[in-house]
């Protein structure tokens, strides 16, 4: 026999449960990664595509980049390249701070794997309908030096994320 107790218990565990379900859920337009096994070669850019054909509602994006524990440097520079499905593309250049100045990785996660969501842009539309093409390329250089790193270690994945 179950008593009032014990109803009122499943009651809160099956409310809390859809609650956690359904609070998990984002607003994704979209969401993708790009997974760079040898470290992330300057001369190969992290390219996504996706269609809007919606030109109204607006969007915030995010350039989504995974760190091990190896990353040497306590920034991150980043060209963002966005080329519309007709006319001219957009460039973005970008700083991250990925260190803090002790030198331990800024991010989430409790591996030496972390995940930083570093902001790209805010209310963003897509104001022509059809296939736009996003480029993010590193901008990572030693001090006096121009050509910059040909590759960028401790990267293990970079994605690109709009909502």
């Amino acid at each position: 026999m179950i008593t009032n107790n014990k109803r009122n218990f499943f009651k809160v565990v099956t409310l809390s449960t859809i609650f956690a379900f359904t609070a998990c859920t984002t607003n994704d337009f979209f969401n993708e990664y790009k997974s760079l096994s040898d470290g992330w070669k300057k001369s190969e850019p992290a390219i996504f595509s996706f269609e809007s054909l919606d030109t109204i509602s607006k969007h915030n994006a995010y350039i989504n980049v995974r760190t091990k524990n190896n990353y040497p440097y306590s920034n991150l520079f980043l060209i963002v390249k966005m080329h519309p499905p007709e006319g001219s593309a957009t460039v973005d250049t970008l700083q991250y701070q990925m260190a803090n100045a002790d030198g331990s990785m800024l991010g989430t996660g409790f591996t030496d794997v972390k995940e930083h969501k570093l902001f790209w842009r805010k209310n963003i539309r897509f104001i022509k309908q059809g296939v736009y093409k996003i480029e993010v390329e590193h901008a990572i250089r030693k001090v006096n030096e121009v050509k910059g790193d040909a590759v960028l270690e401790g990267i293990t994945e970079i994605g690109l994320q709009v909502q």
